[in-house]
């Protein structure tokens, strides 16, 4: 993935009836890169596609693309296609005129339509599909022609917006793969909204972790994962055990109870924080030895794991093990320095 920076968002802030949708974000976008804008509803990631698409403006703040300031350049002019979540496919014309439609308007020569379209076709695996009716389509080859459409006139960036929402399981976990083929070998940016975290690390180089309207973390998705900035985004990227905490020293937390050696450093001295530990990262062991124990209230299979709830020290821990447990067994749990992350209280708005 190349480094030079292909959109640039400086200071950029939204205001919709005196409501604060975007606080002054700054983010850079590399050419090539696939990158995903994740957070809960109303935090703020589809208006950043939008405005970086066009079809909204910002009230402070400036958008660059490819070095150019375009502030105020309407959606055809940016070299930038979007897939909406509503694929928006017109139910009047086949395949072949959906994808075609713009290279129509365009007025180009009918021969490079053709192929054009037809290459298009190939990439998003539907080839032979030219003459079907929009309506005789599943909603997972309505989203490839939609695809299609958004690429066929070469831009150098995507936009999608949910496209996988309306989808199931499985079929949005295939599309995923596809869509990360697409992109690797067009070698465009794609970038992508979503609130499904599972989503955003199976497909992205790197993601933009937002809340009300602000980003909290941009990393990879082992960044992300193994070193979430603060509770909030190891809360929201997968599962965590999420305990008040007080930071004796450098390297040294007390929580549940007990002292614990971590590898945190440039707290304060007794600083209360927030102490995160994923669910794999739990040690079952031996209820008298371990530094915490409990009774096991639930176990549910999950299919790679076992998902054991734990009461103990009045917190519900959540434990992902291979081994399963006896509802109402005494056990006890201990955890490795290098797998406890020290997180500073988030301010309360």
């Amino acid at each position: 993935m190349k480094d030079n920076i292909l959109i640039s968002l400086k200071d950029v802030q939204v205001e919709y009836d005196g409501q604060s949708i975007l606080k002054g974000i700054n983010l850079d976008i590399r050419d090539e890169e696939f990158i995903t804008f994740l957070g809960p509803s109303g935090c703020g990631k589809t208006t950043t596609l939008r405005i970086i698409g066009g079809f909204a403006e910002p009230n402070g703040g400036d958008v660059f693309f490819d070095g150019q300031k375009i502030n105020g350049v309407p959606p055809h002019k940016r070299n930038i296609n979007t897939v909406f979540q509503r694929y928006a496919l017109f139910p009047h014309l086949n395949v072949f005129d959906n994808v075609a439609f713009a290279l129509n308007v365009k007025k180009m020569d009918k021969k490079l339509i053709a192929k054009k379209v037809k290459e298009m076709l190939a990439l998003v695996n539907l080839s032979g599909f030219e003459s079907r009716n929009i309506n005789q389509l599943s909603g997972g080859q309505q989203q490839r022609v939609a695809i299609a459409r958004a690429l066929v006139n070469e831009p150098k960036v995507l936009l999608l917006d949910e496209p996988l929402g309306a989808l199931d399981l499985k079929l949005r976990k295939d599309m995923q793969t596809e869509l990360m083929r697409i992109q690797k070998s067009l070698k465009i940016t794609f970038i992508y909204v979503t609130h499904d975290q599972e989503e955003a690390l199976t497909m992205s180089d790197r993601v933009v972790v937002m809340k009300d309207g602000e980003i909290l973390q941009i990393g990879t998705p082992q960044d992300i994962y193994n070193e979430p900035a603060n509770a909030f985004v190891a809360d929201f990227i997968g599962e965590s055990n999420i305990i008040d905490g007080v930071m004796y020293e450098d390297f040294e937390v007390e929580f549940a109870g007990q002292a614990f050696h971590c590898v945190d450093k440039g707290f304060n001295l007794n600083e209360r924080v927030d102490v995160v530990i994923r669910p794999e990262d739990i040690i079952v062991g031996d209820y008298e030895t371990s530094p915490i124990s409990g009774q096991v209230e639930s176990v549910i299979f999950k299919g790679v794991h076992f998902e054991i709830t734990v009461d103990a020290h009045g917190y519900k821990w959540l434990i992902h093990s291979t081994q399963s447990q006896e509802v109402g067994a005494l056990i006890g749990m201990n955890v490795k320095p290098s797998d406890i992350h020290i997180m500073r209280k988030m301010e309360v708005q």
